[in-house]
């Protein structure tokens, strides 16, 4: 009897044995970061195919137009009050590097999130997994920061070429583009979570806001030259708060309180479109 229940008390220990070992997790849950670097490691898998296509857009057309009116119509621009005295391409390099950030993050922020949630529907498959919808958009505003800087580091190199740096202050214009930029795009993420047809407004954001943004924001002139009735729009601008920042850290002339206002509001409208891109991105994807 006593044998019996030494062997009983074997088998049943074996087989509890068995069924932990069979039942064990072979995989674990990811921490927040590493969740959303496995989403920026999915982009980059992808954009190492089609790279060359997206060359010209996100760094030669910037240089092109820096190219264009820089050296182009910068030729017939002389540098007086307008330009601090400098030479036209030096004037515009800076302005250009943020605008061209601006548009690339804003045009990746746009159709390529819509269509992670309505036509590819690869959102949905993210979130089926342990990923989160926050740490899905934190993934995608790293990899729009990524996109930008690598496009910006290249129209910095080019530039130079051109003679449009004074300093080594140029390479603060980057994360400066990136930061403008960031801001930008995760405001449009937001307004992408909150989009089910077919984009439309996108169209309207482009021609009514992204490109007088972009004009009207003291890129190619002052804003002292804008109508005094109208030119609080550019005070509110972060192209222009962007751009007086990265003029600043190259061609001087910027306080320090003006400084950290731009740098408040730039990173003010980060934080507000984070915390709203976050709360739709979740109101959409988790059911």
């Amino acid at each position: 009897m006593a044998g019996g229940d030494v062997t009983g008390g074997d088998v049943t220990g074996a087989a509890t044995t068995s069924v932990d070992a069979g039942s064990r997790a072979t995989g674990r849950v990811v921490g927040s970061w590493r969740a959303a670097w496995l989403r920026v490691e999915a982009h980059w898998t992808w954009y190492r195919r089609y790279w060359r296509s997206s060359l010209y857009s996100s760094g030669l057309q910037p240089v092109l137009f820096l190219a264009a009116m820089g050296l182009g119509f910068g030729s017939q621009v002389e540098a007086g009050p307008a330009t601090g005295g400098l030479a036209y391409v030096q004037y515009v390099a800076p302005a250009l590097l943020v605008a061209g950030a601006v548009q690339n993050a804003i045009a990746e922020s746009s159709y390529p999130v819509l269509s992670g949630f309505k036509w590819q529907q690869d959102y949905h498959a993210v979130t089926a997994t342990p990923v989160t919808a926050g740490q899905l958009l934190g993934g995608q505003v790293i990899w729009i920061a990524l996109r930008v800087a690598i496009a910006s580091v290249v129209y910095t190199i080019v530039a130079l070429l051109f003679g449009a740096w004074r300093n080594a202050g140029a390479l603060l214009v980057i994360p400066v583009g990136v930061l403008a930029a960031v801001a930008c795009g995760t405001a449009i993420m937001a307004v992408a979570a909150t989009t089910y047809n077919e984009g439309e407004r996108f169209a309207a954001i482009f021609r009514f806001l992204v490109m007088p943004m972009i004009l009207f924001s003291g890129t190619f002139f002052p804003i002292e030259q804008i109508p005094a009735a109208v030119r609080w729009l550019a005070w509110i601008s972060p192209v222009w708060h962007g751009t007086e920042l990265a003029r600043g850290v190259t061609l001087g002339g910027l306080g320090i309180w003006p400084a950290l206002g731009h740098l408040a509001f730039l990173g003010a409208l980060l934080g507000v479109s984070a915390v709203l891109a976050r709360r739709y991105f979740y109101r959409r994807l988790v059911v």
